[in-house]
This record gives C-alpha cells, sequence and structure tokens, in this order.
C-alpha cells in the first residue's frame, strides 16, 4: 500500500495555492501534543519529567480542531506523550478527519489493542508506530522489556483491519546501517505503508546525553544505510530530496514553520524540538517569533540536526518549484554519490 494519491494531490494544491498567494512563510504539518503523559520513559526524551500537574493536563477535541483550523495546515501529527492515554483521542482524530486533515497518530503501540475499536480505516488516518531498531535494542531505548513485540503485534493487528500503518525511527549512537536493514526488512514484510527515520535530537532534559549522532556521522550512516536498499523494497515517508539531504547531496536551510507545535501551553517557539517560550496564536507565533535566530549556524542548539519536521518542508517546497531535480533524485536513487546540484539550494523563504 502506497500513501494514497488524494494526500499528494491534497498537499500539492496546498502547496501551489500559498505560493500563488505570495505566501512564503506556511505550514505543511502541525505538531499536535493534546498530553505530555506517557507509559514509557524513553531516554531520549525528557517529558515525561513535568510534574504531576502538567502530565494531567490535556487538551480538548475542541481546542485540538481549533488548532488545526487556525494554522490551516492539511497534516496533522499528534504526538505527545503518548496519544492513546488521552480519553478522548477517538473523538479527536474523528473531527481532525472530518475537516479532511490527513491525521498521523504517533504512538508506542502499547495501547493499541485497547483502543482500536474507537477508529475506523480512513485514508485521513494513519497510525504511526515508534520502533527504534530490532527487539533488544527498542526495548532498551524505551526502558521496558517486551515492548518491541508488542509494537509488532500491534502493527500486524492495525494492517489486518485495514488502516494506514507507518512507523518511525529514530537512530542514536551504535547503531549500524546493518541492523537497520534487517529492521527495515522486517518492518516490510509485516506491510507497513512507509517508514520515517531520523537521526535523534539531543533533547536538554533527556536522560541521555552521549549517544547523539553528529551530523557527519548521521550523514555517513544515512548514506550506508540507503546503499543497502536497493532491491529490497523499503518505502521511506520523505520525499526525495529530503532523502538526498540525509544523504549529504542537498544543502537545506530549517524551516521550522513549516512544522508548527500546538500543546497544552500554547504555540511554542521555534519548533517541536526547542522551546523559547509560547504564543496564544498561530498568528501571534509567525509574527512573534524571530525566525532568523534559528538553524545551523546561528543557535548552537540547531548544529547537528537534520530533523523532518524542519528541513522536510524546505525539500517538499523544493520538489515543487524543481520537479525535474526531484524526479531526477528520484530515479538515481538515494545512493549517497553525488550532487544534483553543486550550489545550495535555500528555499526557507
Amino acid at each position: 500500500m502506497s500513501v494514497p494519491f488524494i494526500q499528494k494531490a491534497r498537499i500539492g494544491a496546498y502547496i501551489v495555492k500559498q505560493q500563488l498567494s505570495g505566501n512564503d512563510r506556511f505550514p505543511l504539518v502541525l505538531m499536535l501534543e493534546p498530553l505530555f503523559r506517557c507509559n514509557l520513559r524513553c531516554k531520549g526524551c525528557g517529558k515525561i519529567n513535568y510534574s504531576e500537574d502538567i502530565l494531567n493536563r490535556l487538551m480538548s477535541p475542541e481546542a485540538c480542531t481549533a488548532a488545526a483550523e487556525e494554522c490551516g495546515a492539511p497534516v496533522v501529527s499528534i504526538a505527545g506523550g503518548e496519544p492513546l492515554m488521552h480519553p478522548q483521542i477517538g473523538e479527536i482524530a474523528r473531527q481532525l478527519i472530518a475537516r479532511k486533515r490527513f491525521v498521523y497518530l504517533c504512538t508506542n503501540a502499547l495501547l493499541v489493542e485497547k483502543r482500536i475499536e474507537e477508529f475506523e480505516p480512513s485514508p485521513y488516518l494513519t497510525f504511526n508506530v515508534h520502533v527504534d531498531g530490532l527487539s533488544e535494542r527498542h526495548d532498551d531505548r524505551v526502558s521496558l522489556n517486551g515492548v518491541f513485540d508488542r509494537a509488532m503485534s500491534a502493527i500486524r493487528l492495525l494492517v489486518s483491519r485495514g488502516f494506514r500503518v507507518t512507523t518511525n525511527t529514530t537512530f542514536f549512537n551504535g547503531e549500524t546501517a546493518e541492523g537497520a536493514g534487517r529492521l527495515f526488512d522486517l518492518l516490510t514484510s509485516l506491510r507497513v505503508e512507509a517508514m520515517t527515520i531520523a537521526s535523534a535530537f539531543k533533547y536538554e532534559a533527556a536522560s541521555d546525553q552521549d549517544n547523539f549522532f553528529t551530523r557527519d556521522e548521521a550523514i555517513r550512516l544515512f548514506q550506508s544505510i540507503f546503499q543497502l536498499s536497493r532491491g529490497r523494497g523499503w518505502r521511506f515517508n520523505h520525499s526525495s530530496l529530503y532523502l538526498d539531504f540525509l544523504a549529504g547531496n542537498q544543502s537545506y536551510d530549517c524551516i521550522p514553520w513549516g512544522n508548527p507545535t500546538r500543546n497544552i501551553f500554547g504555540w511554542q517557539r521555534p519548533c517541536y524540538l526547542l522551546n523559547d517560550g509560547y504564543e496564544p496564536s498561530f498568528r501571534d507565533l509567525m509574527e512573534n517569533t524571530e525566525w532568523t535566530r534559528y538553524g545551523a549556524g546561528k543557535d548552537p542548539r540547531c548544529t547537528h540536526c537534520m530533523l523532518h519536521c524542519g528541513f522536510e518542508p524546505t525539500a517538499v517546497i523544493d520538489s515543487a518549484r524543481h520537479p525535474m531535480k526531484a524526479m531526477k533524485v528520484h530515479w538515481r536513487g538515494m545512493n549517497g554519490k553525488g550532487r544534483v546540484s553543486e550550489e545550495p539550494d535555500r528555499t526557507g523563504g
């Protein structure tokens, strides 16, 4: 199963509309965090460290849909925390789908079996299952044994019920291309729609501060992974130009407004990864954030970041502006060899 044509067409039309209106800064994906509570304590994340009063706070379905309407992004990624711990997550998904938003529900999958009856298969709904390696490695990262096996069972259940299923894999120091390849072979055999990949971002509140890649180390890993990918049938949930960026063949600026974050505190400045305060509205976020302060070479926290929440929007816009370039990369494949363009392509606006 591939990404539905309706999703590709809707996003493409949205980008064209924004460009024709002269809007240089527009969101593609709303990062929605309706709660911070989680049933795991992952080593690379610090959100579970909030106080109990904050962990008990929830965004209502009405607040979630209002955020989606306010920013207008065609895609909503529901994260957290663990979204399936939200008592009204089914209603949140239904309301967003009713508004024709493409919803990616990010989950560690521990509660899938318990709550699956609250959802119906739809081209607008995707379960995005968190899998950070094969069994031993994944369970170590999430600090609980057996989570990997339960995630695999949840994927099988969701696929058997006709749901769209993708996965999200974050790489930490010690991961190899061979290990990643074995994971991707397994996920492909389970008929997941596509796989999201990322080099871990060094959250200041994470308990593990020692196992993050530098940008150069991440590029070498991605190059090795892509060299192994030929003929394996792996499908990545990214644009070809973003994958080429991961392989070191494209130079892009981060555009954090492409994936704005709304959570229990408000609209987070400047992005999902960094927290420099909150704004009460999306308009305030766009107008009051000093966007030029952020990015590699500007803010030291951004030095080694290559995450899709900042760079995928740049790659997608580049694809829309230069379709022949994107097609050339698609057919050439992500092999980590050679540039498509000699000069950096900066399309962030």
